[in-house]
C-alpha cells in the first residue's frame, strides 16, 4: 500500500523535514553529477559493513568508516529509490518533528539512522556491498509515529492490477502491517538462499527493522516537547 497522506494537522512549520528532503535531494543531484565516477563516489560515501569492522583491510581510518553512516543516509540508489523514502519522510516526519521539538527531531532523526545501519551490518557483517539510503531514519519516524498517532488515519492507494483504489486505514495497523513485512523478509534474507541475495545486493530489510524499533523506543522513553496533537481532519 502506498501512503499519499494522512489526516493529522501540524502546529509548527515542519522546516526540518523539508530540509531533509532537500539535503537527500541535493545528495542525489551529486551523484548524478558524477558520471564515469559514480560508482568510486558511492563506495567512497556509501557505509559498507565489512569495511567498518576492518577499515584498515581497506585504508580507513575507524573516524573515517564510521562517518560513512552519516553520509550514506542522504544518498539513494535511483529515483524510485529517492521518491519512495521521501514520500514517506513528507507525510509522517512533519507530525513526529512537531512532537519531538525541531533541535531533538534531528537527534532523533540521525540517531534512528545510524541504529539501523548498525543493525544491518551486525546481521551481515563481512558484507562488501553499499549500504545507502534514508529508509533506516524514516523507518525510526514511522515508528515514533505509531506511538503517538495511532488513531490518525492514513489515505493509501492499493494497486490491484488496473484498479488503484484509495481507502483510510488507522495508521496504527497501517504501520503494523508495513514493520511485519520489513521483519518477514528480513528474516527470509537470514537463509541461506536469502542472504546469498542479500549479499548481491536488494532491500536492507533489518536497517528498517532497527530503525522503527528504535523509533518506537524512543517515543516510549521520552516525553514529546509538544504532546500529539489529539485532534484529526480530513485533508
Amino acid at each position: 500500500m502506498i501512503p499519499l497522506r494522512d489526516t493529522i494537522p501540524v502546529r509548527t512549520v515542519p522546516f526540518v523535514t523539508r530540509l531533509l528532503v532537500i539535503a537527500n535531494v541535493a545528495a542525489f543531484l551529486l551523484e548524478l553529477l558524477q558520471g564515469g565516477n559514480l560508482e568510486a563516489f558511492v563506495q567512497a560515501f556509501a557505509f559498507v559493513p565489512a569495511r567498518f569492522f576492518h577499515p584498515e583491510l581497506y585504508g580507513y581510518t575507524t573516524g573515517a568508516a564510521a562517518f560513512t553512516i552519516l553520509t550514506a543516509m542522504f544518498l539513494h540508489g535511483g529515483v524510485l529509490h529517492l521518491l519512495g523514502n521521501m514520500l514517506f519522510l513528507w507525510i509522517f516526519g512533519d507530525n513526529v518533528e512537531d512532537a519531538l521539538g525541531h533541535f531533538r527531531y534531528v537527534v532523533f532523526y540521525l540517531t534512528a539512522g545510524a541504529a539501523a545501519t548498525l543493525l544491518q551490518a551486525i546481521i551481515s557483517p563481512a558484507s562488501t556491498v553499499p549500504n545507502l539510503g534514508a529508509s533506516g531514519a524514516i523507518a525510526g519516524i514511522l515508528g515514533a509515529y505509531f506511538v503517538y498517532y495511532p488513531r490518525a488515519r492514513v489515505v493509501t492507494v492499493i494497486p490491484l492490477f488496473i484498479l488503484f483504489p484509495l481507502i483510510e486505514v488507522p495508521a496504527g495497523l497501517y504501520l503494523l502491517g508495513w514493520f511485519a513485512l520489513q521483519f518477514w523478509m528480513g528474516s527470509a534474507q537470514l537463509t541461506r538462499a536469502g542472504r546469498a541475495a542479500a549479499e548481491g545486493g536488494g532491500v536492507a530489510f533489518w536497517a528498517h527493522v532497527g530503525g522503527f524499533v528504535v523509533g518506537v523506543a524512543w517515543a516510549l522513553l521520552f516525553r514529546p516537547e509538544r504532546e500529539p496533537a489529539t485532534r484529526y481532519r480530513l485533508s
